[in-house]
């Protein structure tokens, strides 16, 4: 969570954002479905070359394009989605990296002549996607996650598909068409039901419109991969990753999450038969292409992984920013999602947590500053004042639609701190959620301060006597070691390890 000035968080925005369970799975499905793309122009690395190299100087979007209104387009939208996504990544041997990668594709790609910006975004979650005009964006997450430098072309002859196929121009038009007739639903329709049921039906025309989409992508994709000299197998293998992935990251690893999935891309095993059986045409499996993992690794070691230190760290079940000095727990069985715009948290029984903080500018008193507003459903009784761990607080209730809210502020300096804690009518574990947090918020010292240091991505070289075991023991910043240390290195529930193959681990 990077710190800033907000005033606009109410507790209806729960449900609007879906039911709070979904919080954070939500998240993690559309960051593994997503593949629409990433930025960053350099000069190419030596080593391993595609079987079509590259240009050595890479064109920009805004001097080849600067008539183009597509490019225009990605122009005017590039600054949100940088910011949203908490900054572009800077690291030049993982620009010449994706840099070198992208090259191999464009010389290739249905329209050779279209350029490419490409921008790492600052980011843990695993997506990509394209803007039109050539605006092409990967997260850091994504690199971490892919195994080869296939894997991650594989990503971007999907998203120069999307840019070649002018499909962000086609969706624009139909959202804004949407749109309309979701205005006019509100106000035409008596019945509240029927509004709904309306509304829903738009939406479901949009993301049958974005599968489709994203398939042709797909199939386009696959056949620039090939031609490139990839191997054309690596959108499958990338796909299961990811869907993976979605697996580890759910707070309830079994729980169908199909309906956030499919709202805006088709499921992952129809994508990956899909895949599979465009990239036979250039033969069998192993049997076509480089992957590159060598020369994709080198330019992975060291990559940022996780929090970044301008967002703070979780740490399992604990956040710490040592910037802006705080730290708490979020109870067992709670998942922390660390957004740019807040920290998320969801853990069984349809428990939510939102946390955030605002500027304090105007001294206001903290049961003053709870009824300003900003809070839906505000029950002005249950404001209190309170203490927490010696830091001026306030606490209160809320109830909206179907949820009950907990809202606890507190002030340090020029600060507050926001905890919204939402849970289904009735539940009662709205106050011990809300107490937990409450107890557990402290300042840290700045020994504490100083000894949280980033984790990232180190690539080490299998040794005598090293086992799958023994590697993810070494693992940092989590407490599932073994089962991410499979999933960061593509490894099945049986897989060995063997000396002298290069594997990834987490650490500092």
């Amino acid at each position: 969570m990077q710190f800033f000035s907000r005033n606009s968080v109410m507790a209806a925005d729960v449900d609007r954002r879906r039911r709070p369970v979904r919080l954070a799975s939500t998240v993690a499905a559309f960051v593994v479905s997503g593949l629409v793309l990433s930025s960053c122009q350099s000069l190419f690395e030596q080593a391993y070359e595609p079987s079509v190299s590259p240009s050595s100087n890479p064109q920009i979007v805004e001097e080849v394009q600067k008539g183009d209104p597509r490019a225009q387009m990605g122009a005017r939208e590039h600054p949100r989605i940088v910011a949203s996504y908490g900054g572009e990544y800077s690291d030049a041997k993982t620009e010449r990296l994706v840099a070198r990668i992208a090259g191999a594709l464009t010389a290739v790609s249905e329209n050779p002549n279209q350029s490419y910006r490409i921008t790492i975004l600052n980011s843990p979650a695993i997506n990509a996607f394209a803007l039109p005009g050539g605006y092409l964006y990967v997260t850091r997450g994504l690199l971490a996650l892919a195994n080869d430098a296939s894997e991650v072309a594989a990503v971007l002859s999907h998203e120069m598909a999307h840019v070649t196929a002018n499909h962000g121009i086609e969706r624009q038009r139909r959202e804004e068409a949407e749109v309309i007739a979701s205005r006019v639903v509100a106000e035409v329709l008596s019945s509240d039901l029927a509004g709904k049921q309306a509304l829903a039906r738009g939406k479901l025309r949009l993301a049958a419109f974005s599968r489709q989409q994203e398939l042709q992508a797909d199939v386009i994709g696959v056949r620039t991969l090939g031609e490139a000299g990839y191997d054309p197998y690596a959108a499958a293998r990338f796909l299961d990753s990811m869907a993976r992935y979605s697996q580890f990251t759910s707070v309830d690893p079994d729980a169908d999450q199909s309906l956030d999935f499919l709202s805006s891309h088709p499921n992952a095993p129809q994508r990956v038969e899909l895949a599979k059986r465009h990239a036979r045409a250039f033969g069998p499996e192993g049997t076509h292409g480089e992957t590159g993992r060598d020369y994709y690794l080198n330019g992975i070691d060291g990559l940022l992984y996780g929090d970044s230190p301008q967002e703070g760290f979780v740490r399992g079940q604990t956040f710490l920013h040592g910037q802006l000095g705080i730290r708490f727990d979020v109870p067992v069985g709670f998942q922390i999602d660390n957004k740019v715009e807040a920290v998320l948290a969801t853990g069984p029984g349809d428990v939510a947590i939102r946390f955030d903080g605002v500027a304090d500018n105007q001294k206001i008193s903290l049961p003053n500053y709870i009824s300003s507003g900003w809070v839906t459903g505000l029950l002005p009784d249950t404001i209190q004042t309170i203490s927490v761990n010696g830091l001026e607080a306030a606490t209160a209730r809320a109830s909206a639609d179907r949820w009950d809210f907990d809202i606890t502020v507190i002030r340090i300096g020029p600060q507050i701190f926001r905890f919204l804690t939402a849970v289904p009518k009735g539940s009662p574990a709205l106050e011990t959620t809300a107490a937990q947090l409450r107890a557990s918020f402290r300042r840290i010292t700045a020994q504490e301060a100083a000894s949280l240091k980033p984790l990232r991505v180190r690539v080490i070289t299998v040794g005598p006597g090293d086992t799958v075991g023994t590697l993810s023991a070494r693992m940092l910043g989590t407490d599932r070691k073994l089962e991410l240390f499979r999933l960061i290195n593509a490894l099945g529930p049986t897989s060995t390890v063997s000396p002298g193959m290069r594997v990834k681990i987490i650490s500092e």
